[in-house]
């Protein structure tokens, strides 16, 4: 029994660097998209990427310290990556984030 829980405990930190160097990549591959975006749509959909690769970053890190606290962490980064998407896609339609009615 005891060899099937080392074997698992095995495989599962080579799976979890895999997705560690997989998301790093990724989020290597945004950044460079949101920099050099030809359009505006590409930036903000890079940026919207990049949150959800955060957090599965903040999943991961969760997973391999054997810890329940990140979770918190997820949906914050999550509320925030929304929030963010939302401005930028306000902004790309009208111009401006908080409408001013000044009448």
């Amino acid at each position: 029994m005891n060899e099937i829980l080392e074997v698992t405990n095995v495989m599962l930190d080579i799976t979890i660097i895999i997705s560690f160097a997989g998301i790093a990549v990724a989020l290597a591959l945004l950044l460079y998209r949101l920099l050099a975006g030809p359009t505006q749509a590409d930036r903000a959909a890079a940026l919207d990427a990049m949150g959800i690769n955060m957090m599965g970053l903040a999943g991961l890190t969760g997973i391999h310290l054997v810890t329940s606290k990140l979770n918190d962490v997820v949906l914050l980064i999550g509320i925030l990556a929304f929030l963010g998407t939302l401005a930028i896609a306000k902004y790309m339609e009208k111009g401006v984030i908080i409408d001013r009615d000044l009448e």
